[in-house]
């Protein structure tokens, strides 16, 4: 079997299975990537073959997440191969081929960076992005995607649709994003567009910005202000600033879209300010009953 056959074979099956297209991309990205290296014949990859591909993309110094991401969607390919299409076959991608990756603390931006950041956006659809990131931890490609009817700014509310995993959510607007959506609104390009954040210039004028797109202006606004931002930094600071304002961890898990409560808990492990005000109570409240 081809490499051409088995990718059409396999993007028409996350096709039918419902995959967002951004995640269907991506898979198509990474398994290009590995048959690149010279494999002729997808049936014949041998374990042997993948370590040495896991070789080569540690010599390249690519980090162990981007390589395990990479190995996950070669081993989800032969999954499919053999479950699917009924091939016998022996997985080539082990679980002990996966590496072992650090699990770094999430950095959320200080109040201080993020009035940095704000000073320099100015324009109103940047400034909009930029809030609706701080305020709803939305995932950069949920911003991408969101189209016009997703808004009901009178209920301060939108939906994120196809979020990670394919599910729908509702997410919540402060008074600070709603006004700067409204802002944005009152001068958007009145384009037959239903995507929510546009092009503003150039060839592709008027159609919905790209996460690429996104991302370069975050990449500028960060430059100017001289602070490292990030669509997922900004993720995290929102993350953080709920769960030090005394926000549920379940109620966080919700409005960021995580699947288990688990992941959610990284943020716990920064949001120190929480730690001590619960650790003040509960001891008051100790000192209370022994007095």
């Amino acid at each position: 079997m081809t490499e051409r056959e088995a990718l059409t074979l396999f993007r028409r099956y996350l096709e039918r299975k419902n995959y967002a297209p951004h995640t269907i991309r991506s898979y198509m990205h990474d398994l290009q990537g590995f048959f690149a290296q010279g494999h002729q014949d997808v049936l014949a990859v041998t374990p042997t073959d993948v370590e040495r591909y896991i070789e080569q993309q540690q010599a390249r110094e690519l980090s162990p997440a981007t390589i395990n991401r990479r190995l996950c969607a070669l081993r989800r390919l032969y999954v499919y191969l053999r479950e699917e299409q009924a091939y016998d076959l022996v997985l080539p991608v082990r679980l002990t081929h996966y590496l072992k990756k650090d699990r770094p603390l999430p950095r959320p931006l200080k109040d201080e960076e993020v009035q940095r950041l704000l000073a320099v956006v100015q324009n109103l659809r940047d400034r909009a992005i930029v809030i609706l990131f701080l305020r709803t931890g939305l995932r950069v490609e949920e911003v991408s995607n969101l189209k016009l009817d997703d808004l009901n700014l009178a209920r301060q509310r939108l939906i994120v649709r196809r979020g990670k995993g394919g599910k729908d959510r509702r997410v919540y607007l402060s008074e600070d994003a709603v006004t700067a959506l409204k802002a944005y609104l009152h001068r958007r390009a009145n384009a037959s567009c239903p995507r929510l954040f546009l092009v503003q210039k150039g060839t592709y004028e008027g159609q919905g910005i790209s996460v690429r797109g996104v991302q370069k202006r975050l990449e500028y606004y960060a430059h100017k202000a001289d602070v490292q931002v990030s669509s997922h930094r900004l993720r995290h600071t929102f993350a953080t600033n709920l769960l030090e304002g005394g926000a549920d961890i379940v109620t966080v898990q919700e409005l960021l879209g995580h699947a288990s409560v688990t992941t959610t808990q990284r943020y716990t492990r920064v949001s120190n300010q929480k730690v001590r005000n619960d650790y003040f109570k509960g001891i008051e409240q100790v000192l209370a009953t022994q007095e």
